[in-house]
């Protein structure tokens, strides 16, 4: 059974740093490609960040420069730091892993989701 359970989130101001964290069980996240997405009420949810099973790694125009993605494989844990925050950042944020990668960034490849973790700022 996958299970995936984000951590990390919470209220920062405005050019403050958070990192979240994705607790994965139930398979090796070294098998999966990895991502993270978030969603703000009344939108679709956005591919923000992605990671391949080789590493390589993907971002969102809106966010490359200031978030990173990386994932410790021997504690099955990705992480997604997000520096100089913006209050467009605010959203609710999901990991997700999958076995697909077309940049990293595409729902369709995910198939297993976290419940969520607040961002605001």
């Amino acid at each position: 059974h996958v299970q995936l359970v984000e951590s990390g989130g919470g209220s920062v101001q405005a050019g403050g740093s958070l990192r979240l964290s994705c607790a994965a069980s139930g398979y090796s996240s070294n098998t999966f490609c990895m991502g993270w997405f978030r969603r703000v009420p009344g939108k679709e949810r956005e591919g923000i960040a992605g990671i391949g099973i080789d590493g390589r790694t993907a971002y969102a125009d809106s966010v490359k420069g200031r978030f990173t993605t990386s994932k410790d494989n021997s504690k099955n844990t990705l992480y997604l730091q997000m520096n100089t925050l913006k209050p467009e950042d605010m959203a609710m944020y999901y990991c997700a892993a999958g076995d697909r990668w077309s940049g990293g960034l595409n729902r369709d490849d995910y198939k297993y989701w976290g419940q969520g973790t607040q961002v605001t700022v």
